[in-house]
């Protein structure tokens, strides 16, 4: 006789639950199935998003700005029309060195003068600087360089700048042209002194010659000697007219006095030259 099968403990257990489901099926109508629990998710301390209807991002309002002092042609101060104020060093110019480089005095007064109080847009701020717009839409670092006041920033690798500066140098520009021919760091080299032009002496007059020496006169001869005689005696003075007797203080000659003679009394009185 063979023994007896037996049924295995969990076929019993699943045996009896089916018989357990359909008697409280029978009383109950439809089992409720059953329900799958899940694992509480651990507590967050973020709260969960809530959906809300995204309202739309507000156009930023465009800053502008004014220029308030000039430290160089590269250099700007200005102030926002939001309040903030900034030193800005302009995008790809570099500006003489203030103070005693060549062309700095011209370079400064020129940068004050366009940009001083004007109104200017500016750029996205870089390592290099910044690009200051004029309010007519220009690039002042272009219109510096163009006019010879500022040199072109070689790090910036601004194609067109360079290209400005080339224009600039061809043209001698600014500080491009003497004394400072492109040096600005370094104060104005001192002129040449003009050579001194040793002034040509005049030409020496030819000598004049010498006058030709009058031709001599003759001498007057001597009067003749006057004979002794008892109108003039042989020691007596002679004159050869009144003139001569009057300019001798002798006149009037009385006869017998030296100088008379009969010749010089033309009235024969014995007086001669009584005029």
């Amino acid at each position: 006789m063979q023994p007896k099968k037996r049924f295995p403990n969990w076929l019993k257990i699943v045996l009896a639950a089916f018989a357990v489901l359909f008697v409280l099926g029978a009383i109950f109508g439809e089992a409720p199935e059953p329900k799958l629990t899940t694992a509480a998710a651990p507590a967050s301390s973020t709260p969960p998003p809530t959906s809300t209807t995204a309202s739309p991002t507000p156009t930023p309002v465009a800053v502008t700005y004014t220029v308030t002092s000039v430290p160089d042609g590269a250099t700007v101060v200005v102030n926002g029309s939001d309040g903030t104020s900034k030193t800005v060093h302009v995008l790809g110019a570099i500006a003489p060195l203030a103070g005693n480089g060549c062309y700095a005095a011209e370079s400064l007064a020129w940068a004050a003068s366009t940009l001083s109080g004007k109104t200017v847009t500016l750029g996205t701020e870089t390592a290099q600087g910044i690009a200051v717009t004029l309010a007519d839409g220009q690039d002042y670092a272009t219109l510096a360089i163009q006019n010879g006041y500022l040199k072109y920033a070689a790090g910036a690798a601004l194609p067109a700048l360079a290209a400005t500066e080339n224009a600039a140098k061809t043209a001698v520009s600014g500080l491009w042209g003497p004394p400072c021919n492109g040096t600005i760091d370094a104060p104005a080299p001192a002129p040449t002194p003009a050579p001194v032009a040793t002034p040509t002496p005049a030409p020496t007059p030819a000598p004049k010659p010498a006058p030709k020496p009058a031709p001599a006169t003759k001498a007057a001869p001597p009067p003749p000697p006057v004979e002794a005689t008892e109108e003039a005696p042989a020691h007596s003075a002679y004159y050869a007219n009144c003139s001569a007797a009057k300019a001798a203080g002798a006149a009037p000659l009385y006869r017998g006095e030296p100088g008379y003679r009969s010749g010089l009394d033309r009235d024969g009185d014995g007086v001669a030259c009584e005029r």
